[in-house]
């Protein structure tokens, strides 16, 4: 057996979490032309190996997740010395690698590639929950499109996933597939897996480790499934929201209402992210991976002024730390509380804002930048029916007057 190689700084969970989040890698040599690399991601980290293949040239491949947070089970999560063990067995390979490439690789290589986006932790939940499962073992240049159209099929037809505690058996709630609404939200959701199946396939191919993409391009979504999010309070409703809410959970309700941003980005909001003399708060890691700059109104300046007078720019902006799905309970009974019926998720709370800024004619571009939106695509299929009043209006204002209609005495009844 081959010496273990010590490092201090990659050996144990301890040691790694005192370590910068970086895109290049922690590298220890291990043996000539080989390298076992830790890179350090906001949540959980991941082993590469890095060994010298001639001409000056290195390959580098991600081999699994490091055991951060949970412990390992020697294949999907390893230690420091597992991954020593494999980074070996990858040199003893004569390809080089463990074995063919399979579709639990694609999916650990693109959620490498996705650290550092606001999008990274539910993709991985996502994928690992639905498609690692049944198709993680398979060789990825054995995929047929039969196969993904039958997974993809199942996943519509799958009862729903609640919440379960850690380590428990997953629970689930069963489902009315007789019923068009249900049916359509559950192939809806399908839809949204198979995406990102194919983003972790596409990634794949792209980086060179699959010959062809032919058979998941072949695997189409639902069609005609999508309906615009047109779910939003009146703003009668939102006041009674604001003023039912528990005091902390009102900050929250009364930020996301001013501002259109999502839940993640506003937990994750400083003091001095916001800032008076533009009037404007900085969103450092929205969904994309990007940052922007929230304009706000006047109502909406008068809120942060007051929310982050005297206090220390590296303050979290909402007093106290909103983790995932935290917001949920407290939502659902400040919507009992406001008589809310039916009740709104919090998510909604970003429709409002949109969908009040469309019909006070705002134009979608505007709306789009503030949300955090590329192009006005989404603001369009989802908020593109309310801004009916502003055409009417226009068309009104501007359309041609020949001037041919005569005055009548006749009058309606």
């Amino acid at each position: 057996m081959a010496k273990r190689v010590r490092d201090a700084d990659l050996e144990n969970r301890t040691s790694r979490a005192k370590l910068k989040v970086r895109g290049k890698p922690y590298y220890k040599v291990i043996g000539p032309g080989l390298h076992v690399g830790y890179r350090k991601g906001k949540r959980a980290g991941m082993w590469v190996v890095r060994r010298y293949a001639g001409a000056s040239t290195y390959i580098v491949e991600t081999i699994a997740e490091a055991d951060d947070y949970e412990d390992a089970d020697g294949a999907r999560i390893l230690t420091f010395w597992q991954a020593q063990d494999q980074a070996r067995k990858l040199v003893a390979s004569p390809k080089g690698h463990s074995g063919p490439y399979k579709v639990k690789d694609a999916i650990a290589d693109y959620l490498v590639e996705l650290e550092g986006r606001a999008s990274c932790n539910d993709t991985k939940l996502r994928l690992e929950a639905y498609a690692r499962p049944v198709l993680g073992d398979k060789h990825v240049d054995k995929l047929t499109a039969e196969t993904l159209r039958h997974w993809h099929r199942d996943l519509a037809k799958a009862p729903r996933r609640i919440r379960t505690k850690k380590g428990a058996e997953q629970r689930t709630r069963d489902i009315d597939l007789s019923d068009p609404e249900i049916a359509r939200s559950r192939k809806v959701s399908a839809n949204r897996i198979l995406a990102l199946l194919k983003a972790a396939l596409n990634h794949a191919f792209h980086e060179g480790k699959i010959a062809s993409d032919v058979e998941w391009r072949r695997v189409k979504p639902f069609p005609k499934v999508n309906r615009s999010r047109a779910g939003y309070l009146t703003l009668a409703q939102c006041k009674r929201l604001i003023n039912a809410a528990d005091p902390e959970f009102r900050i929250l309700v009364r930020a996301a209402l001013e501002t259109g941003a999502r839940y993640g980005e506003l937990g994750r909001l400083r003091v001095k992210d916001y800032n008076p003399d533009s009037g404007t708060l900085e969103i450092r890691l929205s969904k994309p991976g990007d940052s922007r700059h929230i304009i706000l109104a006047e109502d909406g300046q008068a809120f942060f002024d007051q929310l982050v007078a005297g206090r220390d720019g590296g303050e979290l902006m909402l007093r106290q730390e909103w983790k995932p799905s935290e917001q949920q309970r407290p939502m659902r009974a400040t919507c009992k509380r406001a008589k809310i019926d039916p009740p709104m998720g919090f998510h909604q709370l970003r429709h409002t804002w949109a969908s009040h800024a469309v019909m006070g004619g705002m134009p979608l571009p505007v709306v789009a930048r503030n949300l955090g939106h590329a192009d006005t695509r989404m603001v369009e299929k989802h908020y593109g029916h309310l801004a009916q009043s502003y055409v009417v209006d226009a068309v009104r204002k501007h359309a041609p007057r020949f001037g041919v209609s005569e005055p009548s005495n006749v009058k309606a009844l």
